[in-house]
């Protein structure tokens, strides 16, 4: 049996979707069903039944599912552990962050290694979806976790900055929409979960002042505050580094999670995988102030700029 057969067979399986399958695996839809339907030829067993609605596993699909997953399960554990064992500083370096702000710092934190060693790959995605890092989706993630909350144990877990919130508004609108003027038309633009949001807002030093909107990012909800929807609560490390944004005169700084650089156990040792994961955390210790919020007063109006790294920190075993 193909090994490559097996994927498209999981990731349609997983998708339902031929066309959700190519997507995952960078191929057309027609070869994915080209693939499989190979794989049901050599099984002599119909895997899918096919309709309009998408593709549903029969029994016999049910049964090669079970087996499919281990051999992933085994193939994963074979690449993690020859990744593992690779000394090149050469390769692809895989790192998922979980918004834009953060992939500014981790792509400024990163230019001088990839500059001193050319043949390492870098790629980064934004996504706040979990990666299995098991299956090398990634190689590491940068994730928040709740203040007390630890990454799961099959992973190593290093803490390298806080979250912390403030509030901003937009330099140009502030005359109408800081809560401090009378007569101000004052709101908050919100994150899509209300309920939480509106709780944070009771706890404010402006509790008064209206939720509107629904905004799913932090880049998205930035946006909305520079264009004078409204005021935001926004990481410290977002909205210190707008340039049209400012505290409020009440910024009600709080520590509400952690970021975390997490990757697998069996990758510890690759050369160019323990670097990268070095310099991540010597760039996070870089900018600190920036994490916290200590690094702009009260009423701020100057963006803490990212600026190249001068020291060296110990690096991460």
């Amino acid at each position: 049996m193909d090994w490559n057969d097996v994927r498209y067979f999981l990731a349609l399986a997983r998708s339902g979707s031929v066309r959700s399958a190519g997507t995952a695996l960078g191929v057309s839809h027609s070869t994915v069903a080209r693939r499989v339907e190979a794989l049901e030829e050599q099984l002599a067993a119909r895997l899918f039944d096919r309709s309009r609605d998408g593709y549903a596993l029969t029994d016999a699909g049910e049964k090669v599912l079970v087996s499919a997953e281990r051999i992933e399960a085994q193939m994963c554990a074979l690449e993690r552990e020859m990744a593992g064992q690779d000394e090149r500083f050469a390769g692809r370096v895989a790192i998922t962050c979980c918004d834009d702000y953060v992939g500014h710092v981790l792509a400024d934190g990163l230019r001088s290694l990839c500059h001193d060693h050319p043949d390492v790959e870098l790629t980064m995605v934004t996504d706040s979806r979990p990666f299995d890092l098991a299956k090398r989706e990634a190689d590491i993630a940068i994730r928040a976790l709740g203040i007390g909350t630890a990454p799961p144990e099959y992973l190593i877990g290093t803490k390298i900055a806080p979250l912390v919130v403030a509030n901003y508004v937009a330099k140009a609108h502030r005359h109408r929409l800081d809560p401090a003027v009378e007569g101000s038309a004052a709101r908050w633009v919100s994150f899509d979960d209300r309920p939480v949001h509106e709780a944070m807002i009771a706890e404010s030093s402006y509790p008064n002042v209206p939720a509107w909107g629904a905004f799913s990012t932090v880049e998205l909800l930035a946006r909305a505050a520079r264009a004078g929807f409204g005021i935001a609560m926004l990481p410290t490390y977002v909205g210190d580094r707008e340039p049209e944004l400012e505290r409020l005169a009440h910024p009600d700084l709080r520590h509400l999670a952690d970021l975390w650089l997490l990757s697998h156990p069996d990758l510890r040792d690759n050369v160019r995988l323990r670097a990268t994961r070095a310099q991540i955390v010597r760039t996070f210790a870089e900018h600190a102030a920036l994490f916290s919020g200590e690094g702009c007063p009260t009423d701020a109006t100057g963006r803490p700029e990212i600026e190249p790294l001068t020291s060296e920190r110990s690096s991460l075993g």
